[in-house]
Formats: C-alpha cells, sequence, structure tokens
C-alpha cells in the first residue's frame, strides 16, 4: 500500500509537446532573424521576427486551450522570447544601421538587449500581481515590432541604413527604455474575444487583412510605433499627478496605487447609491 501511493504521489515526468513545439517554432525565427541579418538579408530577417511573434502568442493559449502549462514550459518561453525579442532585433538594427557608428552603435544595440532581459524578468515576477489590463512597460515583442518594422520598412524603400545610424539608434535607445519604464500599455486581455460581434465587424477584419497583405511593412510600422507612443499618454491620464516613480522606480513604485484607491472609492460610492 505505501509502495502504491508512493508511487501515485510520484509526478509524471515529460514535457508538453504542442506548447513547447510552438515555442521551439518562434525560437527557430528568432535564430534565422539573426542568421539573415547577419548576411544581409534584413526584409527577410524582419518578417522572421513578425513570424516569432505569431508563434509566441500561439503556445501561451494553445497550453491554457488544453490544460498543459507547466514550469517548463514557462521558462522555455522567456528563453525563447530573448532571443527572438531581445538579441534578434538588437543585432538586426545593428547589422543594419548600426555597425558603423561605433561604440554609439553596439551600445545602443546593448541597451535594447539588455532591457529586454530586465522586462522579461520583471514580467515573471509579477505574473498573478499585476493589473492584467495593463502591461508595466512596453512588452518585449511590442519594442521588437517597432524596430523589425522600421528595418522591414527601409529596406524595402531601398535606403541606407547606416545612413540612419543616430536615428536608428536613438530609436533603439527609446524602444529599450520604454520597456524598463513604468509607464502602462493596454494588454488588451480585457477584450472578450468569444463573445458575438455585428456583420459589419467581420468585414472591417476583412478589410484590415487586405490593407496589411497590400503595405504590410507601411501598416505594421504605423501601429507598433503609435503603440509604443500610447504608454506615456495612457500613464497621463490615468494618474491624477504623474510622479517619477509614474515614469522609471521599483516594482513597488509602479503600483500606481493612487489610481487603484480612487476605483475602489467610485466602486464603493456606486455600489452605496444603488
Amino acid at each position: 500500500m505505501l509502495n502504491k501511493n508512493s508511487s501515485e504521489q510520484t509526478p509524471t515526468r515529460g514535457i508538453y509537446l504542442l506548447p513547447n513545439l510552438l515555442t521551439t517554432a518562434g525560437l527557430f525565427s528568432g535564430f534565422f532573424a539573426v542568421v539573415s541579418s547577419m548576411n544581409g538579408h534584413f526584409e527577410s530577417a524582419s518578417i522572421a521576427i513578425f513570424i516569432a511573434m505569431i508563434f509566441d502568442g500561439l503556445d501561451g493559449r494553445v497550453a491554457r486551450m488544453t490544460n498543459t502549462q507547466s514550469e517548463f514550459g514557462a521558462e522555455y518561453d522567456s528563453m525563447a522570447d530573448m532571443v527572438s525579442f531581445g538579441i534578434a532585433p538588437g543585432l538586426v538594427v545593428y547589422n543594419w544601421a548600426l555597425s558603423g557608428m561605433g561604440k554609439f552603435g553596439w551600445l545602443a544595440a546593448f541597451v535594447f538587449v539588455a532591457a529586454a532581459a530586465l522586462r522579461l524578468a520583471r514580467f515573471n515576477t509579477q505574473v498573478g500581481v499585476a493589473d492584467k489590463r495593463y502591461f508595466q512597460g512596453l512588452a518585449s515583442p511590442a519594442a521588437a515590432g517597432v524596430i523589425a518594422s522600421l528595418v522591414w520598412l527601409g529596406t524595402e524603400y531601398q535606403l541606407n541604413g547606416q545612413d540612419f545610424g543616430i536615428v536608428m539608434g536613438v530609436i533603439t535607445i527609446v524602444s529599450g527604455l520604454l520597456m524598463v519604464s513604468n509607464f502602462r500599455y493596454n494588454s488588451f486581455k480585457d477584450v472578450d474575444w468569444k463573445g458575438k460581434v455585428n456583420f459589419i465587424v467581420v468585414l472591417l477584419i476583412v478589410l484590415v487583412f487586405v490593407i496589411v497583405a497590400a503595405s504590410p511593412a507601411e501598416l505594421l510600422t504605423v501601429i507598433f510605433v503609435l503603440y509604443a507612443s500610447s504608454g506615456p499618454f495612457t500613464t497621463i491620464r490615468t494618474v491624477k499627478k504623474l510622479k517619477l516613480e509614474h515614469v522609471v522606480g521599483d516594482d513597488e513604485d509602479a503600483e500606481f496605487t493612487s489610481t487603484k484607491n480612487e476605483e475602489n472609492v467610485d466602486k464603493i460610492d456606486s455600489e452605496k447609491e444603488k
């Protein structure tokens, strides 16, 4: 009986195949982006980063839908994200625009890579604690999207990235700093994706796909640049008085307690009125 009970309590060993297969595909895309940029194929490198985003969005959802979440999967996903959305965009933009800028070039790329690592580490420590409606700091896939879309846009118009080294260096540094900032970015996790929508919404979605297919580089650049710029505006709008801890600081400083308290007070007052 003792042996039977002990065997029942022993956890099943092994790795869930489907979600980790998708994570591996995202990791492969990030690695392919690095290799492509080293060979001068910057358009392919940029597209590979966006493909990695698709796999990154699928692996977690598939794991939740199939009830195959695991600590191994979460750690593996973070490692893959570091390659696909930290190292890959940093090296792609370095090879395209920053390699001729000397120390400024590789330091700008390093700031982005280091910020991506810090962003992922902070995100992992806040799982289950932070407000799911918002990201604290620009998410690493979104920051990678800013870099990849600009490189894609430049190669599509046959621009020499080295001529825009200073501009791309500043954008790379700013994107990295936004990742480790306390600016609030909408996560869109409160959207009801399972709910019913009007037929016109479906037509608009089809129209969006047509526009993306017609001008992917231009549209993706506009989307990711606007989203990266939305964080400061969202933060200023949701806090009563902007303070330094709303921009940068420790995790405890970034809780936006004033806003949360105001929301709780408004909720209590509305319940009393009812």
